[in-house]
């Protein structure tokens, strides 16, 4: 599981609207080649707003739904493939190997994983960790890269 991280950004987001613009940043940012992002929070934390954001930015029209019964979704994009991953209900990390977890991570995939500690071991370390933290009306935001990768990207995130 991620132990450390080179660099962090936090800050808050007043609403729904600014978790969504905040997805549309990260998926300008996001790195035409492999990318693994892990979201973090409790339920209804935000993490499939962030999610819809960045999807949206990236092109997908359609609805943007938890993948909480399917654990995949699948957005195959102009310029890119999304696995949007949502690992709540895993009992076992090694239920990951039964989803072909290796088959996902292909060279230029987005990979966006909810409830990644449910993984354990068995999921590769993200290059940005994010997580979402009710506060008040709003949501605090913690930033955490761990690759070079997203160590840039967070040096180019304004917000």
């Amino acid at each position: 599981m991620v132990e450390k991280s080179a660099q962090q950004l936090t800050f808050y987001l007043e609403n729904e609207t600014e978790t969504l613009a905040l997805g549309k940043k990260l998926a300008q940012l996001c790195p035409p080649e492999q990318f693994t992002i892990h979201l973090e929070g409790d339920l209804g934390a935000g993490k499939t707003t962030l999610s819809r954001g960045l999807l949206r930015q990236l092109g997908h029209q359609g609805n943007v739904k938890s993948p909480t019964y399917t654990l995949v979704e699948r957005y195959d994009l102009a310029d890119r493939t999304v696995f949007h991953f949502d690992l709540y209900r895993l009992i076992d990390p090694e239920e990951l190997d039964y989803l072909g977890l290796d088959d996902y991570l292909s060279n230029n995939s987005l990979c966006l994983i909810e409830w990644a500690q449910q993984g354990g071991d068995l999921l590769p370390e993200p290059d940005l960790l994010i997580s979402l933290n009710y506060q008040n009306d709003g949501r605090n935001i913690t930033i955490s890269a761990y690759s070079i990768a997203g160590e840039k990207l967070c040096s180019n995130l304004n917000i």
